[in-house]
Protein backbone atom coordinates (compact mmCIF):
# COMPACT_ATOMS: atom_id res chain seq x y z
CA UNK A 1 0.00 0.00 0.00
CA UNK A 2 2.85 2.36 0.85
CA UNK A 3 4.47 1.61 -2.52
CA UNK A 4 1.19 2.40 -4.31
CA UNK A 5 0.88 5.72 -2.49
CA UNK A 6 4.47 6.54 -3.44
CA UNK A 7 3.79 5.76 -7.10
CA UNK A 8 0.65 7.92 -7.12
CA UNK A 9 2.62 10.90 -5.90
CA UNK A 10 4.27 10.87 -9.34
CA UNK A 11 2.01 13.35 -11.12
CA UNK A 12 2.01 11.75 -14.61
CA UNK A 13 1.07 8.34 -13.16
CA UNK A 14 -1.66 9.82 -11.00
CA UNK A 15 -2.98 11.80 -13.97
CA UNK A 16 -3.02 8.67 -16.14
CA UNK A 17 -4.95 6.78 -13.46
CA UNK A 18 -7.41 9.68 -13.16
CA UNK A 19 -7.91 9.62 -16.92
CA UNK A 20 -8.70 5.90 -16.92
CA UNK A 21 -11.14 6.32 -14.05
CA UNK A 22 -12.57 9.32 -15.90
CA UNK A 23 -13.35 7.13 -18.91
CA UNK A 24 -15.29 4.71 -16.71
CA UNK A 25 -17.08 7.52 -14.89
CA UNK A 26 -17.89 9.12 -18.25
CA UNK A 27 -19.67 5.94 -19.30
CA UNK A 28 -21.77 6.11 -16.14
CA UNK A 29 -22.43 9.83 -16.67
CA UNK A 30 -24.00 8.98 -20.02
CA UNK A 31 -26.51 6.90 -18.08
CA UNK A 32 -27.12 9.68 -15.54
CA UNK A 33 -27.58 12.32 -18.25
CA UNK A 34 -30.16 10.23 -20.08
CA UNK A 35 -32.03 8.60 -17.21
CA UNK A 36 -32.10 11.12 -14.37
CA UNK A 37 -34.44 13.59 -16.14
CA UNK A 38 -36.78 10.72 -17.06
CA UNK A 39 -36.75 9.52 -13.45
CA UNK A 40 -37.59 13.04 -12.29
CA UNK A 41 -40.46 13.32 -14.78
CA UNK A 42 -41.85 9.97 -13.65
CA UNK A 43 -41.66 11.13 -10.04
CA UNK A 44 -43.44 14.41 -10.80
CA UNK A 45 -46.14 12.59 -12.75
CA UNK A 46 -46.72 10.17 -9.88
CA UNK A 47 -46.88 12.98 -7.33
CA UNK A 48 -49.34 14.95 -9.46
CA UNK A 49 -51.51 11.87 -9.98
CA UNK A 50 -51.60 11.16 -6.25
CA UNK A 51 -52.23 14.79 -5.34
CA UNK A 52 -55.06 15.24 -7.85
CA UNK A 53 -56.38 11.74 -7.15
CA UNK A 54 -56.63 10.94 -10.83
CA UNK A 55 -58.13 7.52 -11.65
CA UNK A 56 -57.97 6.35 -8.02
CA UNK A 57 -59.88 3.13 -8.80
CA UNK A 58 -57.72 2.16 -11.77
CA UNK A 59 -55.48 -0.77 -10.82
CA UNK A 60 -51.82 0.17 -10.92
CA UNK A 61 -49.80 -1.65 -13.54
CA UNK A 62 -46.45 -2.76 -12.18
CA UNK A 63 -43.82 -1.07 -14.30
CA UNK A 64 -40.32 -2.28 -15.06
CA UNK A 65 -37.80 -0.70 -12.67
CA UNK A 66 -36.19 2.37 -14.19
CA UNK A 67 -33.29 3.92 -12.34
CA UNK A 68 -29.55 4.47 -12.76
CA UNK A 69 -28.90 0.71 -12.50
CA UNK A 70 -31.89 -1.02 -14.12
CA UNK A 71 -32.72 -1.79 -16.85
CA UNK A 72 -29.26 -2.66 -18.12
CA UNK A 73 -27.97 -0.74 -21.14
CA UNK A 74 -29.57 -1.74 -24.42
CA UNK A 75 -29.75 -0.58 -28.02
CA UNK A 76 -32.39 2.16 -28.30
CA UNK A 77 -33.52 0.84 -31.69
CA UNK A 78 -33.69 -2.96 -31.41
CA UNK A 79 -33.71 -3.12 -27.59
CA UNK A 80 -30.90 -5.71 -27.56
CA UNK A 81 -28.95 -5.71 -24.27
CA UNK A 82 -25.41 -4.39 -24.64
CA UNK A 83 -22.81 -6.91 -23.51
CA UNK A 84 -20.04 -5.76 -21.13
CA UNK A 85 -17.31 -6.05 -23.77
CA UNK A 86 -19.45 -3.86 -26.06
CA UNK A 87 -19.61 -1.17 -23.39
CA UNK A 88 -15.91 -0.34 -22.97
CA UNK A 89 -15.63 3.46 -23.00
CA UNK A 90 -14.60 4.90 -26.41
CA UNK A 91 -12.91 1.63 -27.47
CA UNK A 92 -16.17 -0.27 -28.07
CA UNK A 93 -17.61 2.62 -30.06
CA UNK A 94 -14.57 2.67 -32.34
CA UNK A 95 -14.51 -1.13 -32.65
CA UNK A 96 -18.21 -1.27 -33.54
CA UNK A 97 -17.79 1.76 -35.85
CA UNK A 98 -20.60 3.57 -34.06
CA UNK A 99 -23.20 0.91 -34.82
CA UNK A 100 -25.20 -1.63 -32.85
CA UNK A 101 -23.70 -5.12 -33.11
CA UNK A 102 -27.19 -6.60 -33.61
CA UNK A 103 -29.15 -4.26 -35.87
CA UNK A 104 -26.36 -1.95 -37.13
CA UNK A 105 -28.38 1.00 -35.93
CA UNK A 106 -26.42 4.22 -35.51
CA UNK A 107 -25.14 4.99 -32.00
CA UNK A 108 -24.81 8.66 -31.16
CA UNK A 109 -21.25 9.96 -31.16
CA UNK A 110 -22.11 11.94 -28.05
CA UNK A 111 -21.47 8.87 -25.86
CA UNK A 112 -17.74 8.55 -26.61
CA UNK A 113 -17.40 12.35 -26.65
CA UNK A 114 -18.68 12.58 -23.07
CA UNK A 115 -16.46 9.67 -22.02
CA UNK A 116 -13.38 11.26 -23.60
CA UNK A 117 -14.28 14.71 -22.24
CA UNK A 118 -14.60 13.29 -18.73
CA UNK A 119 -11.23 11.59 -19.06
CA UNK A 120 -9.51 14.75 -20.32
CA UNK A 121 -10.94 16.99 -17.59
CA UNK A 122 -10.02 14.36 -15.00
CA UNK A 123 -6.42 14.36 -16.23
CA UNK A 124 -6.28 18.16 -16.04
CA UNK A 125 -7.62 18.16 -12.47
CA UNK A 126 -5.20 15.44 -11.35
CA UNK A 127 -2.26 17.19 -12.98
CA UNK A 128 -3.20 20.52 -11.38
CA UNK A 129 -3.75 19.33 -7.80
CA UNK A 130 -1.49 16.28 -7.70
CA UNK A 131 -2.09 13.36 -5.36
CA UNK A 132 -4.06 15.29 -2.72
CA UNK A 133 -7.47 15.38 -1.11
CA UNK A 134 -8.14 18.51 -3.18
CA UNK A 135 -7.77 16.45 -6.34
CA UNK A 136 -10.19 13.76 -5.10
CA UNK A 137 -12.95 16.22 -4.31
CA UNK A 138 -12.24 18.31 -7.42
CA UNK A 139 -12.72 15.18 -9.53
CA UNK A 140 -16.06 14.53 -7.86
CA UNK A 141 -17.15 18.11 -8.56
CA UNK A 142 -15.91 17.91 -12.15
CA UNK A 143 -17.93 14.77 -12.85
CA UNK A 144 -21.03 16.32 -11.27
CA UNK A 145 -20.65 19.44 -13.41
CA UNK A 146 -20.40 17.38 -16.60
CA UNK A 147 -23.70 15.70 -15.77
CA UNK A 148 -25.30 19.05 -14.99
CA UNK A 149 -24.02 20.63 -18.22
CA UNK A 150 -25.47 18.02 -20.54
CA UNK A 151 -28.74 17.64 -18.64
CA UNK A 152 -29.20 21.41 -18.84
CA UNK A 153 -28.43 21.39 -22.57
CA UNK A 154 -31.01 18.65 -23.14
CA UNK A 155 -33.76 19.69 -20.74
CA UNK A 156 -32.91 23.18 -19.41
CA UNK A 157 -32.83 21.59 -15.99
CA UNK A 158 -30.24 21.48 -13.19
CA UNK A 159 -31.36 18.65 -10.89
CA UNK A 160 -31.38 19.41 -7.16
CA UNK A 161 -30.37 15.79 -6.58
CA UNK A 162 -26.92 16.71 -7.92
CA UNK A 163 -26.61 20.41 -7.07
CA UNK A 164 -27.71 20.44 -3.45
CA UNK A 165 -25.59 17.52 -2.15
CA UNK A 166 -22.55 19.08 -3.83
CA UNK A 167 -23.37 22.46 -2.27
CA UNK A 168 -23.52 20.92 1.21
CA UNK A 169 -20.34 18.95 0.53
CA UNK A 170 -18.56 22.20 -0.32
CA UNK A 171 -19.61 23.73 2.99
CA UNK A 172 -18.46 20.61 4.85
CA UNK A 173 -15.07 20.77 3.12
CA UNK A 174 -14.68 24.35 4.32
CA UNK A 175 -14.57 23.02 7.88
CA UNK A 176 -11.19 21.53 6.96
CA UNK A 177 -10.06 24.44 4.75
CA UNK A 178 -9.80 22.17 1.71
CA UNK A 179 -10.45 25.02 -0.75
CA UNK A 180 -11.52 27.89 1.47
CA UNK A 181 -12.47 28.63 5.07
CA UNK A 182 -15.93 28.28 6.58
CA UNK A 183 -16.51 32.03 6.81
CA UNK A 184 -15.86 32.57 3.09
CA UNK A 185 -17.84 29.43 2.19
CA UNK A 186 -21.02 30.44 4.02
CA UNK A 187 -20.89 33.98 2.66
CA UNK A 188 -20.13 32.58 -0.80
CA UNK A 189 -23.14 30.25 -0.77
CA UNK A 190 -25.50 33.01 0.35
CA UNK A 191 -24.01 35.66 -1.96
CA UNK A 192 -23.97 33.29 -4.92
CA UNK A 193 -27.68 32.55 -4.61
CA UNK A 194 -28.73 36.13 -3.89
CA UNK A 195 -26.62 37.57 -6.74
CA UNK A 196 -28.38 35.62 -9.49
CA UNK A 197 -31.74 35.82 -7.70
CA UNK A 198 -31.46 39.61 -7.81
CA UNK A 199 -30.41 39.66 -11.47
CA UNK A 200 -33.29 37.31 -12.29
CA UNK A 201 -35.93 39.57 -10.72
CA UNK A 202 -34.45 42.79 -12.12
CA UNK A 203 -34.44 41.25 -15.62
CA UNK A 204 -37.98 39.99 -15.18
CA UNK A 205 -39.12 43.40 -13.95
CA UNK A 206 -37.52 45.12 -16.95
CA UNK A 207 -38.53 42.66 -19.70
CA UNK A 208 -41.36 40.57 -18.28
CA UNK A 209 -39.32 37.44 -19.11
CA UNK A 210 -37.39 34.97 -16.99
CA UNK A 211 -33.72 35.14 -17.98
CA UNK A 212 -32.62 32.03 -16.05
CA UNK A 213 -33.89 29.33 -13.72
CA UNK A 214 -33.61 28.78 -10.00
CA UNK A 215 -31.19 25.95 -10.66
CA UNK A 216 -28.67 28.55 -11.82
CA UNK A 217 -28.95 30.32 -8.44
CA UNK A 218 -28.17 27.08 -6.64
CA UNK A 219 -25.26 26.30 -8.96
CA UNK A 220 -23.57 29.63 -8.25
CA UNK A 221 -24.26 29.10 -4.54
CA UNK A 222 -22.50 25.74 -4.93
CA UNK A 223 -19.37 27.43 -6.27
CA UNK A 224 -19.54 30.01 -3.51
CA UNK A 225 -19.67 27.22 -0.93
CA UNK A 226 -16.71 25.37 -2.50
CA UNK A 227 -14.43 28.27 -3.37
CA UNK A 228 -15.55 31.20 -1.25
CA UNK A 229 -17.19 34.50 -2.10
CA UNK A 230 -13.96 35.91 -3.56
CA UNK A 231 -14.30 33.99 -6.84
CA UNK A 232 -17.95 34.82 -7.51
CA UNK A 233 -17.29 37.99 -9.55
CA UNK A 234 -14.88 36.12 -11.83
CA UNK A 235 -17.36 33.26 -12.32
CA UNK A 236 -20.21 35.65 -13.15
CA UNK A 237 -17.99 37.65 -15.52
CA UNK A 238 -16.62 34.60 -17.34
CA UNK A 239 -19.99 32.85 -17.66
CA UNK A 240 -21.73 36.01 -18.88
CA UNK A 241 -19.01 36.77 -21.41
CA UNK A 242 -18.88 33.25 -22.82
CA UNK A 243 -22.67 32.97 -22.79
CA UNK A 244 -23.08 36.24 -24.67
CA UNK A 245 -20.49 35.33 -27.32
CA UNK A 246 -21.85 31.82 -27.92
CA UNK A 247 -25.47 33.01 -27.80
CA UNK A 248 -24.85 35.70 -30.41
CA UNK A 249 -22.87 33.25 -32.51
CA UNK A 250 -25.74 30.76 -32.47
CA UNK A 251 -28.24 33.44 -33.48
CA UNK A 252 -26.04 34.84 -36.28
CA UNK A 253 -24.43 31.71 -37.71
CA UNK A 254 -26.74 28.84 -36.71
CA UNK A 255 -29.94 30.91 -37.08
CA UNK A 256 -31.01 29.99 -33.56
CA UNK A 257 -34.44 31.42 -32.77
CA UNK A 258 -33.81 34.24 -30.28
CA UNK A 259 -37.18 33.45 -28.68
CA UNK A 260 -35.96 29.97 -27.73
CA UNK A 261 -34.03 30.23 -24.44
CA UNK A 262 -30.40 29.10 -24.27
CA UNK A 263 -29.51 27.44 -20.93
CA UNK A 264 -27.11 29.46 -18.80
CA UNK A 265 -26.06 26.51 -16.62
CA UNK A 266 -23.35 25.14 -18.97
CA UNK A 267 -21.56 28.51 -19.09
CA UNK A 268 -21.85 28.89 -15.34
CA UNK A 269 -20.54 25.37 -14.76
CA UNK A 270 -17.60 25.89 -17.14
CA UNK A 271 -16.69 29.20 -15.49
CA UNK A 272 -16.92 27.62 -12.03
CA UNK A 273 -14.68 24.74 -13.10
CA UNK A 274 -12.09 27.19 -14.43
CA UNK A 275 -12.29 29.07 -11.13
CA UNK A 276 -11.78 25.81 -9.25
CA UNK A 277 -8.40 25.39 -10.92
CA UNK A 278 -7.24 28.92 -11.60
CA UNK A 279 -9.59 31.19 -9.64
CA UNK A 280 -6.89 32.81 -7.49
CA UNK A 281 -4.68 33.47 -10.51
CA UNK A 282 -7.59 35.00 -12.42
CA UNK A 283 -8.52 37.19 -9.47
CA UNK A 284 -4.93 38.40 -9.18
CA UNK A 285 -4.76 39.05 -12.92
CA UNK A 286 -8.01 41.01 -12.80
CA UNK A 287 -6.87 43.13 -9.86
CA UNK A 288 -3.51 43.80 -11.50
CA UNK A 289 -5.14 44.75 -14.81
CA UNK A 290 -7.61 47.02 -13.02
CA UNK A 291 -4.74 48.63 -11.14
CA UNK A 292 -6.13 47.70 -7.73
Amino acid sequence: MQQLNTLLTITPLFSLLAGIIGLLVGSFLNVVIYRLPIMMQQGWRKECTEYLQLNPETPQIEEEPFNLIFPLSRCPKCNTPIKPYQNIPVVSYLFLKGKCAKCSGHISMRYPIIEAFTAITSIIVAWHFGYTSQAAFALLLTWSLIALIFIDIDHQLLPDSITLPMLWLGMCLSLFNVYTDTHASIIGAVAGYIALWTIFHLFKLATGKEGMGYGDFKLLALFGAWLGWQVLPIIILLSSLVGAVIGLGMIIFVKHDHNVPIPFGPYLAAAGWIALLWGNDLNQLYLTTAGL
